[in-house]
């Protein structure tokens, strides 16, 4: 038990007047060396955070230190526009490999660890040479995962965990591993996060002393990665607030040495300007819109805009995603002619979300026609199933054969019902990016769909609305300077075409006066 009852606090809080022995267990060669080769998975060097890729590169593996510095001193910009502009951009648990050499060595690290951890406690007299070993890494475990406001919380911590008191605990045979168990799970119940309550509750419920640690380690790693994300959600607000001129700024800078212009943007936003019925060019402000709803379906046989460079991948998913979800309502809006769905509200939108769930693994125009069959099979095993439930007969041969071909239709996006759908997609679209009052509701064929409509609208709105604070009066420029170049260019077309029209008309009348004359 602790030496001063009232600076050292065990796990129990009890006293002891022993004195602390000078030799400390744990100090031979031999045990040193087996430490370093059975470090266990508390320690800091073993913590390790995959910060994903943004640009197709490898993600990078960081320490909690790195991870810090990171984000105090960041200065990559797309870094900086993941983070503002992907709320689900998050540090991941880094884990080596599958058969990789590291894994297979941390394998063999972790488990002579645990066998040595029971070996020594099942001892007579036990040793606590990897217990020890074991409290320490712990204790330097809770700073990384308890906030520094926490300081009283810490210091309790420091108190509790005095490894010369434990070391002195150990010398006497009285150590209680379990009891320090207990406390560290109850500190950790006190500072986790709501989504960690179960794994503490279910700490509580293991007997052995050895798996006791065991879990408490793997749920400390998952605590670590929690306070790494919560870094990065402070740093998020800081950098959102700020990384829109930022961008600019670095945009700028490489426009002032980089003079040979951005071709693909340019043909991007020259083929949005289209004419209208009048034969008069959209402004410059309709032709940004119509060049950001190209972006919706973008024909990956053209060059991408050099500018959106950053959030091609992104784009060209969400393009996808737009086009399973215009499937799906094409599917549904096809069986609604069958009765037994379209006046059973249930049995629609269940179909739809098992269609949903059906085409959801789809990346690209081939899976969806490979994957269209599923779905009229899942659709006329429905429809049957509820005829049937109903006291009806299936589907007659011609039914059938109709609504399969529709709907086999649908997987092309040259289907009749499928253009539909996606043009009125294109119209909620346009209207939700207008709208400053929230999401437009669902236009027809797509209220089974509303929360994928919605999450998919936000998603496109958001990188939209980013790109454009960053590169909008870049845009702008380059069509005001088109329109100009185009207004030139039709004006001194007019003016040959009237002076051709003059000059004939003048020697035309020439000719007449001279044949006049000769008569």
């Amino acid at each position: 038990m602790p030496a001063d009852s009232a600076s050292k606090m065990d796990p129990n809080g009890a006293g002891n007047d022993s004195n602390v022995q000078e030799n400390m267990l744990g100090t031979s060669p031999g045990a040193s060396s087996l430490r370093s080769r059975t470090e266990s998975e508390s320690s800091d060097k073993m913590a390790r955070f995959i910060l994903p890729s943004m640009d197709g590169s490898p993600p990078k593996v960081l320490t909690l230190n790195e991870v810090g510095d990171v984000l105090k001193n960041i200065q990559n910009m797309e870094l900086v526009h993941e983070i503002a502009i992907n709320p689900e951009f998050k540090f991941e648990p880094y884990e080596p490999p599958e058969n990789s050499l590291e894994r297979r060595i941390k394998d063999i690290m972790h488990k002579a660890f645990w066998d040595v951890l029971r070996g020594q406690l099942n001892e007579t007299p036990p040793c606590y040479d990897h217990a020890i070993q074991l409290l320490t890494e712990i204790k330097d475990c809770f700073p990384q995962i308890l906030s520094q406001n926490n300081s009283r919380a810490l210091q309790h911590i420091n108190e509790v965990l005095d490894i010369d008191v434990i070391k002195q605990q150990a010398v006497e045979g009285v150590l209680d591993f379990k009891a320090y168990a207990n406390f560290v799970i109850n500190i950790m119940a006190k500072s986790c996060a709501p989504a960690r309550d179960e794994l503490i509750h279910q700490l509580t419920q293991i007997e052995d002393v050895v798996d006791i640690f065991k879990n408490i380690l793997d749920t400390m790693a998952l605590m670590k990665l929690d306070m790494v994300n919560c870094l990065l959600d402070f740093a998020r607000n800081d950098i959102m607030a700020n990384s829109v001129e930022y961008e600019k700024k670095k945009f700028k800078e490489y426009l002032e040495y980089y003079k040979f212009g951005f071709p693909a943007t340019e043909n991007w936003l020259k083929n949005s300007c289209v004419h209208d019925v009048n034969n008069v060019p959209n402004s410059p402000e309709q032709a940004i819109s119509n060049a950001y709803m190209e972006l919706m379906d973008w024909d990956e046989s053209k060059e991408f805009p050099e500018v959106l460079s950053i959030d091609k991948e992104r784009i060209l998913k969400l393009g996808q995603r737009a086009k399973r979800l215009c499937t799906c309502a094409a599917v549904i809006s096809i069986c609604s002619a069958v009765p037994i769905v379209s006046q059973r509200t249930e049995n629609r939108v269940a179909l739809a979300k098992q269609v949903e769930i059906i085409l959801q693994g789809t990346n690209n125009e081939k899976e969806l026609l490979d994957f269209i069959e599923n779905v009229w099979l899942q659709v006329k095993a429905v429809i049957n199933e509820n005829l049937q439930k109903e006291g009806q007969m299936v589907m007659d041969a011609n039914t059938e054969n109709m609504l399969k071909s529709q709907i086999m239709q649908s997987g092309n996006k040259e289907s009749p019902v499928r253009i539909l759908m996606w043009k009125r997609f294109q119209t909620y679209f346009r209207l939700a990016m207008r709208s400053r009052a929230g999401l437009p509701p669902p236009p027809p064929g797509y209220a089974d769909f509303k929360d994928e409509l919605e999450a998919y609208c936000t998603a496109l709105k958001r990188v939209i609305a980013y790109n454009h604070s960053v590169f909008g009066e870049y845009f702008m420029k380059l069509l005001t300077q088109q329109r100009v170049t185009t207004n030139d260019t039709t004006a001194t077309a007019v003016n040959a075409a009237n002076e051709l029209s003059t000059s004939d008309g003048t020697s035309k009348t020439s000719v007449e006066d001279k044949d006049v004359n000769n008569q």
